[in-house]
């Protein structure tokens, strides 16, 4: 597990399955029973706490990462492999949403 992998967990009611992006810093993975993820939706509202992914990151069809809804899960609720990562300047984008959901300013 890394981050900016994606995977498909269920969710529970009402979100039901979906894809998930793993957030929570690599080094904290291996040591943590539970990491920090983005869901993903089919609802694009073009803002900037949004990251637009797509087919490019292993995804059926165009949607976003919500860094407004950030979760914490157990990372044996995870399926085994990811169907997808983002890449270095996915990630820039992705380090943007967070700090803008956030409100870090710096």
């Amino acid at each position: 597990m890394k981050r900016g992998e994606i995977y498909w967990m269920d969710l529970g009611p009402p979100a039901g399955r979906r894809p998930i992006l793993l957030l929570s810093r690599n080094a904290a993975i291996p040591v943590l029973a539970a990491v920090i993820i983005a869901p993903i939706s089919r609802t694009i509202r073009d803002i900037a706490s949004e990251v637009r992914l797509g087919p490019e990151q292993g995804l059926p069809e165009e949607c976003a990462a919500s860094c407004d809804n950030l979760l914490t899960v157990p990372k044996d609720k995870f399926e085994r492999s990811p169907v997808g990562f983002l890449d270095p300047d996915k990630i820039i984008e992705l380090d943007r949403a967070l700090r803008f959901a956030l409100e870090i300013n710096y």
